[in-house]
């Protein structure tokens, strides 16, 4: 009976920190690549309001702007740039996700500009 008390512990245990080992793993490239681009989106947007009224206050609308594109995917600001600054300090996988979202926007560019086409 003693010895089955130890192994449900020792089961607890590692599962618990199998739990906490996934907290501290950065978003999967695949997700980041998209919450990037739409950060980006998110960026040039408020330029956009920016540029045509400048009283807006630059800081408070950009952050909103972002806050709506983490809840949008599901992760919190301080998860994102936990993820970012793991990959800046990985450069072969940093330079995966640059690479990664510089095809995305190519994609993007190319069905939009298809699309405009067609509906001329």
């Amino acid at each position: 009976m003693n010895r089955f008390r130890w192994l449900i512990l020792c089961a607890f245990v590692v599962a618990v920190s199998c739990k906490d080992a996934k907290k501290n793993e950065p978003i999967g490239i695949d997700k980041m690549k998209l919450i990037t681009w739409d950060l980006i989106k998110a960026g040039e947007w408020h330029l956009q309001v920016i540029a045509k009224d400048s009283a807006a206050l630059k800081r408070k609308e950009e952050t909103r702007y972002y806050a709506q594109v983490f809840a949008i995917h599901g992760v919190t600001r301080e998860q994102y740039y936990k993820s970012y600054r793991y990959y800046e300090a990985h450069p072969t996988e940093f330079k995966v996700l640059i690479d990664s979202i510089d095809a995305f926007s190519n994609r993007e560019k190319n069905r939009l500009f298809e699309n405009h086409g067609q509906a001329r």
